[in-house]
């Protein structure tokens, strides 16, 4: 089968399609054809070589969602599973490929009437979108920021804030035409990426959901209100200065606090009780899935060149 594989860590060019043996699924595992492969910020991250310290080597094969048909199970499997179109999450890697192999736990039936497209858009993003306005006690009325919001994790981030109730959804966004679309999916004021602009745009925010991190995320201190809490998804920008929580500290009367989220720290009954609704929603048309783009597997460094230089809207799918 085709995978694509990590040759030298930075630049997409590091990116090269290998040939490798089909795998067999093993006890509680099962294989699934590959119909849709999404792109993430995650994966960029891991290829710029930024996560190096954490045991990603030469050879690694990125993507953390798929979705498709299973084609074979393991010994312990219910058969049933077979020739059904699933999601999958395959992890921090494994999914760039053309058949993947999963634990039976990690996938999710796909309703009739949804893409591989769009489900592998919404698998992760809305998930993990909806628990960290969770973990930010989000409550309607209040004012969100949410910072990075052209990417999936954003705009799912947007709506459901939106849906939410939220008395005002700010973004941050490299030009107006993107600035646009996000009025569309729920947006009601757009910054740049400084968190500037915005024509009657609010002074503080009672949450902001931080999906760039990097050298400016302590700036954005300023614009929480007085009990306001900033919660930090990703880092697709890099890791922020080791200092940041200064910014904090000089604002001590404001009783603000900061927060990760990362999904591994909700239950997997959790996780699929959101993930159903969320794909039932998609469906009826009350979440809005944004495909950038869609790109054979072939072209993974194509799309990596894309998500590099800011022009993705949305999320790139591969297609094997």
């Amino acid at each position: 089968m085709k995978a694509v594989a990590i040759q030298t860590f930075g630049r997409p060019e590091g990116l090269a399609v290998i040939d490798l043996p089909s795998p067999t699924p093993a006890g509680g595992q099962v294989l699934i054809t590959t119909e849709a492969i999404g792109v993430g910020g995650v994966d960029a991250v891991i290829l710029s070589g930024a996560l190096a310290d954490y045991g990603f080597e030469e050879g690694h094969i990125l993507g953390g969602e798929v979705a498709g048909t299973v084609s074979a199970v393991g010994e312990g499997v219910d058969t049933s599973w077979l020739g059904r179109r699933v999601w999958a999450f395959t992890g921090m890697g494994g999914g760039y490929v053309e058949q993947a192999v999963v634990p039976v736990e990690a996938i999710h039936p796909l309703p009739a009437n949804l893409s591989a497209a769009d489900a592998v858009t919404l698998g992760s993003s809305g998930m993990v979108a909806h628990f960290a306005l969770a973990h930010a006690h989000f409550a309607p009325g209040e004012s969100v920021l949410v910072r990075g919001a052209a990417g999936g994790l954003g705009i799912m981030t947007v709506q459901l804030a939106a849906r939410g109730g939220a008395g005002a959804v700010a973004v941050t966004t490299s030009s107006a035409e993107r600035g646009a679309r996000l009025r569309e999916l729920g947006a009601t004021h757009v910054l740049d990426r400084a968190g500037a602009g915005g024509e009657d745009a609010p002074a503080g925010y009672d949450v902001i959901i931080d999906i760039v991190a990097g050298a400016d995320m302590p700036s954005f201190f300023a614009k929480l209100n007085p009990n306001g809490r900033m919660v930090a998804i990703g880092v697709v920008g890099g890791l922020p200065p080791a200092d940041f929580g200064g910014e904090m500290l000089a604002a001590f009367r404001k009783s603000m606090s900061f927060a990760t989220f990362s999904a591994d720290t909700v239950s997997e009954a959790d996780r699929r009780a959101v993930r159903a609704e969320q794909f039932a929603a998609a469906v009826r048309g009350e979440l809005r899935t944004v495909v950038h783009q869609l790109l054979p597997l072939e072209q993974a460094v194509l799309a990596h060149r894309k998500m590099d230089t800011g022009e993705v809207f949305g999320r790139i799918v591969l297609t094997p």
